[in-house]
């Protein structure tokens, strides 16, 4: 059995000592705050490997070996006995218990990881060995999820340059978004009372790179379904759009599941007959759409996709027929993607294999 130790009996926590605009850009050395990206600066007070935990802001974490500095918001985690605990694997332990942390933040609107909140995790302690061989794991799965989520981004990048090379500036007939729609609006205002189980409740944290995410959603009541669909009536092939979050971001319902949605989402029920889900799916990402999405946003520490500003919105509404061109191209694109994806689980579990059959 392995066994299971608290964290801070067996690493040092330090923090960082300088206060976050204390960095520059022209520097030869990394300063950390908690953002996910280093700034540089001139000289530095530690020089170690260690995990680093931003105790506020995006609360994520990082691994690193060598000189650098730090917001005196950030935690550095190093092992007291590298001989009984991995700093590569307390890297991949942290990167995964993240969540937990984000639960355990406290504060208003920004949130910040209490030291305890470190010292007291319970950490899975195998032999060294085998926590080399886990971290090994790790790695080598970072460098097929690089290569294929390049290779997502490209065909992202194709089906971008299709749309622009077929309908930017060819001159086809322009209408405001509301008059090509049969009805735009969002989901409730009211914050429901979830279940364990239930009718499906997303909101805009679930569209996760152009598609709906169901990984972790909440769950609300028939009635509270029903009480939803006298305002949104949410059915297959409706696009979904983000009005805060990643605000102008669009996601077309492929599910007949019910699906009860939260006032971050707005739903747009285009008019069939003059457009395809495809084609507005992709304008409403375009530059020109963007543009006009982000000259009407309102809101100064919360920003928020006003449906009158969503309706008011220019698009092009070129002949179904070209339409139906362009999306035929989407189509053959999302099959290179599944078999990137497909290929992608094949891989890890091979590997997942092969490091089974050399312990």
């Amino acid at each position: 059995m392995i066994e299971k130790v608290r964290l801070g009996d067996y690493t040092l926590i330090k923090t960082g000592k300088l206060d976050a605009n204390a960095s520059s850009e022209d520097g030869a050395y990394p300063f950390f705050t908690c953002s996910k990206d280093a700034l540089k600066i001139n000289s530095y007070s530690y020089d170690c490997e260690c995990v680093l935990v931003a105790g506020n802001g995006d609360l994520n974490v990082k691994y690193y070996k060598g000189k650098f500095d730090a917001y005196q918001r950030t935690y550095i985690v190093e092992s007291k006995d590298s001989e009984k605990l991995s700093v590569r694997y307390l890297y991949r332990f942290l990167d995964g218990y993240v969540e937990v942390l984000r639960q355990q933040a406290i504060g208003g609107v920004i949130k910040y990881i209490k030291l305890g909140n470190l010292t007291d995790a319970i950490i899975p302690l195998p032999p060294l060995y085998e926590q080399e061989r886990i971290a090994d794991l790790f790695d080598e799965y970072e460098v097929v999820l690089t290569n294929r989520q390049k290779t997502m981004r490209n065909l992202d990048d194709l089906v971008k340059s299709r749309f622009v090379e077929m309908f930017f500036g060819n001159g086809f007939p322009e209408k405001r978004l509301g008059d090509a729609c049969t009805k735009i609006t969002d989901g409730t205002h009211k914050t429901p009372n979830y279940l364990d189980k239930g009718i499906t409740f997303i909101s805009a944290k679930n569209i996760v790179n152009g598609v709906l995410d169901f990984s972790d959603v909440k769950y609300i009541s028939d009635e509270e379904y029903e009480e939803i669909q006298k305002r949104c009536q949410t059915e297959k092939m409706d696009i979904l759009l983000s009005k805060s979050g990643s605000l102008g971001t669009p996601a077309i319902v492929k599910t007949e599941d019910k699906i009860g949605l939260f006032e971050s989402l707005a739903v747009i029920k285009y008019d069939r007959l003059q457009l395809l889900p495809e084609f507005l799916c992709e304008q409403l990402k375009s530059d020109e759409v963007q543009r006009q999405f982000r000259t009407g946003t309102k809101g100064v520490a919360v920003k928020h996709l006003h449906l009158g500003v969503i309706a008011d919105t220019k698009i092009a509404v070129p002949p179904l027929d070209v339409q139906q061109e362009f999306a035929t191209f989407v189509a053959q694109t999302d099959k290179s993607k599944h078999c990137v994806k497909n290929d992608l689980l094949s891989c890890l579990r091979r590997q997942v294999l092969n490091k089974s059959y050399r312990r």
